[in-house]
């Protein structure tokens, strides 16, 4: 039996302009049919230290139609793999900001004690960049010791750092009152539903 490709439904499409500002920008495109997010890419190298956050450029400007907001997400495949981290996930770019969109990148590594390790080492010229970006330690033989909790990490221009995802917003009109209305949950907060099932 052949199954029925569901189509796009063209009445929700929002255009977005998008400036480079910068010659090596690349303009995000999305990567599969039904992704939430687009790919957000380093236009210059950036080191991040152990415990270090950094904001890095991606050489563009967007202008979003009012009503609308971009967020800044993680991409799974550095969650996943490395300490780095978007310490405001998923942050808010309004859509009367016209300036560069950079995005914070964080290094959750933090043994400044093995970091001092790892800068002598780099001095002597025993420290590569490894293919997720991460510092490694070379011994005789080359192998790479990516998983030490002092490691730094090198963005790299064109490589994706986040991904940038375009929310609709609804129109809130905030009232002040002296009474709210009750509800199950009532003032409860901070784990009050407990942890287990």
């Amino acid at each position: 039996m052949e199954q029925k490709k569901e189509s796009i439904n063209l009445n929700n499409t929002v255009t977005v302009k998008v400036k480079k500002l910068h010659p090596d920008a690349v303009i995000p495109v999305y990567a599969h049919e039904g992704d939430a997010g687009f790919d957000l890419v380093a236009v210059e190298n950036v080191l991040i230290t152990p415990g270090g956050s950094e904001l890095i450029p991606t050489g563009l400007a967007f202008e979003i139609p009012l009503g609308y907001e971009m967020q800044i997400r993680p991409r799974s495949g550095i969650s996943g793999k490395t300490k780095l981290r978007i310490p405001n996930a998923p942050g808010t770019v309004d859509s009367c900001y016209r300036g560069e969109i950079k995005v914070i990148l964080e290094n959750t590594n933090n043994d400044l004690e093995l970091f001092m390790d790892y800068v002598e080492g780099l001095a002597n010229g025993n420290y590569l960049v490894t293919d997720d970006g991460s510092i490694g330690k070379t011994e005789v033989g080359g192998d790479f010791f990516v998983n030490s909790p002092c490691v730094p990490y090198l963005i790299r221009k064109g490589d994706r750092i986040a991904q940038g995802v375009i929310q609709r917003l609804p129109v809130v009109e905030l009232v002040e009152t002296d009474e709210l209305s009750d509800s199950e949950r009532g003032a409860g907060g901070f784990g009050s539903s407990g942890v287990r099932v």
